[in-house]
């Protein structure tokens, strides 16, 4: 896999475009630290109204409980955080319930500079994936900065969810 190459992106998409339509889906994103390029990204292409229904942009922890329905548990004292593999989970869940969707992609991490630590360093990504009863998730560590962490994320939500769809 190439996680460093913005023209990687319109080839994956025009795959992933292909691959949705052929089984009839439509798909969701639940973005935190790529901040809606994933969904920007799905949406560039010319008739993508007819396989992406939805981008949330849940940023804050407020927002991930507030739209997307993630338990406010995750976030408490001792709790896994944001960047954990139950918060993109419920993430994930959460795009396809409060949308149209039945496919979902869903990512949190910690893009840098600032807010790693060692436990969870810059450059500490989740992403999870659901189709239908089906979910997958991986914790990745990118490095480079922060939009080189945000590239990254986006390349690697595309193919998880190409590798998803079989």
């Amino acid at each position: 896999m190439t996680y460093n190459s913005v023209s990687t992106i319109p080839e994956l998409v025009q795959e992933l475009a292909n691959k949705l339509l052929a089984k009839k889906l439509i798909m969701a994103t639940a973005e935190s630290c790529t901040g809606g390029w994933i969904s920007e990204s799905l949406t560039s292409r010319a008739g993508s109204s007819n396989w992406f229904d939805t981008g949330f942009v849940t940023y804050s922890d407020d927002a991930k409980q507030r739209l997307l329905e993630v338990p406010s548990s995750l976030f408490e004292y001792g709790g896994p955080g944001a960047v954990s593999e139950e918060t993109v989970r419920a993430m994930a869940h959460g795009a396809i319930r409060n949308s149209r969707a039945n496919i979902a992609v869903a990512v949190s991490g910690i893009a840098g500079p600032d807010g790693g630590n060692l436990e969870k360093p810059v450059g500490t990504v989740w992403i999870a994936w659901q189709w239908e009863d089906k979910i997958l998730s991986r914790c990745f560590c990118f490095s480079g900065g922060r939009e080189a962490v945000r590239l990254a994320t986006v390349v690697a939500a595309l193919e998880g969810t190409l590798t998803l769809l079989g």
